[in-house]
């Protein structure tokens, strides 16, 4: 790195450091990004960049380039409903958090976007950068896609925090990197009564708890032990008082697979324990569950791609942790190949935890490598047509 580009990476890192701690104090959640995004396009707008009419609520799709190929780079935006307790001096200042890296990862695309339009002639195509709303619940990359943005992209890249990894190394692999997600709710209408005449009711905690334990045995005894999946039920609720048999039990949780197939499979043998209880203890049970994700798939090929394009920019690179947590960037996936590859933040606690910290020293390597990707990406493909 010779002194003018080192002097010029020094004062985007900068600039990124101070618009980082901006969006990191003030989150906002899912489909709600009002101030975000106006924010962000502000940004966008003093550097020049073209943003495109989507039509999208929250969130935004903008355009560095000249026709022709077009690549894709994707980050999300949206916040957590947790309570920050990092005692950061630009801790979030309304009551939810940025507890899993999306400040980190909108602004890393800010960095992108102002690398990409200092290179917008050399550049052999365009490059769409989005800002997505939403991925927190889920649907955020279903809207973009449905606005029409994205039918002309051929690529698609994003970026993740991990906070167990070094400050800066890069994590990519093939094949299944984050699970399908989906959540299932189990409704049991049964007979109360006094707690004293328990023959007199249909007790539906008692089904309750059959359901539960027998819901045990589809991972442990039905699934074979080198596929990663989980099933967890992680809310029940039944009753108000010590001497009554209530009338109704709730419960709801989450099944994770590496694939569409494993998580229906799953879903399926969960649905015949609930009919199977409802036969042996006389009650009524409602089951419902919905894949609110499908998982994340990376290319092999492009794999290999944004390992060497890292290496080129000097970066440590190794193969990313999979993981059984959820990323709607996998709708992308199904649509247009891509890859979803890890930055480290070395965090001192998990994503998701009230102390969740991503170090913004790595903001500029992020931006850089994003930058440099779609750049080669259309390039690679623009020599190939």
């Amino acid at each position: 790195m010779n002194e003018k580009t080192a002097t010029g990476f020094s004062s985007l890192q900068e600039t990124l450091v101070t618009h980082f701690k901006w969006f990191h104090s003030h989150p906002e959640l899912g489909h709600h990004e009002w101030e975000t995004t106006a924010r962000i396009r502000d940004i966008l707008a003093d550097a020049g960049v073209e943003i495109l009419d989507t039509g999208l609520k929250t969130g935004l799709v903008a355009r560095i380039g000249n026709g022709g190929t077009v690549v894709a780079l994707r980050c999300d935006i949206d916040a957590l409903p947790i309570a920050e307790a990092t005692g950061l001096d630009y801790a979030s200042k309304n009551g939810c958090m940025h507890a899993c890296g999306h400040d980190f990862h909108l602004t890393s695309m800010l960095g992108a976007a102002m690398l990409l339009k200092q290179r917008e002639r050399q550049l052999t195509g365009a490059v769409k950068l989005i800002f997505q709303p939403a991925e927190e619940v889920a649907n955020g990359a279903i809207s973009v896609l449905a606005s029409g943005a994205l039918d002309d992209v051929a690529e698609i890249y994003g970026l993740h925090t991990t906070p167990g990894m070094p400050v800066s190394m890069i994590g990519v692999s093939p094949g299944a990197a984050y699970a399908a997600v989906g959540a299932f709710t189990i409704r049991i209408h049964g007979k109360g009564g006094h707690a004293a005449h328990p023959h007199e009711c249909r007790d539906p905690i008692v089904a309750l708890s059959q359901i539960i334990g027998a819901a045990q045995t589809i991972v442990s005894r039905r699934t074979n032990p080198f596929e990663p999946v989980a099933l967890s039920f992680t809310h029940v609720e039944a009753g108000n008082t010590w001497n009554i048999i209530p009338e109704e039990a709730f419960a709801e949780g989450t099944i994770r697979a590496a694939g569409r197939e494993q998580f229906n499979a799953i879903m399926r043998r969960l649905e015949r324990i609930c009919k199977g209880v409802q036969e042996i203890c006389g009650v009524q049970i409602d089951f419902h569950c919905v894949l609110n994700a499908p998982a994340v798939h990376n290319d092999g090929e492009l794999v290999e791609f944004v390992k060497q394009t890292a290496q080129e920019l000097g970066l440590k690179t190794g193969p990313s942790a999979p993981t059984m947590g959820g990323e709607d960037f996998a709708f992308y996936q199904e649509r247009i190949r891509g890859v979803f590859w890890n930055i480290g933040v070395a965090s001192p606690e998990p994503a998701h935890n009230p102390r969740f910290i991503a170090n913004p020293a790595a903001l500029g390597t992020a931006s850089a490598l994003l930058s440099a990707i779609a750049e080669k990406s259309l390039k690679r493909l623009s020599s190939v047509e």
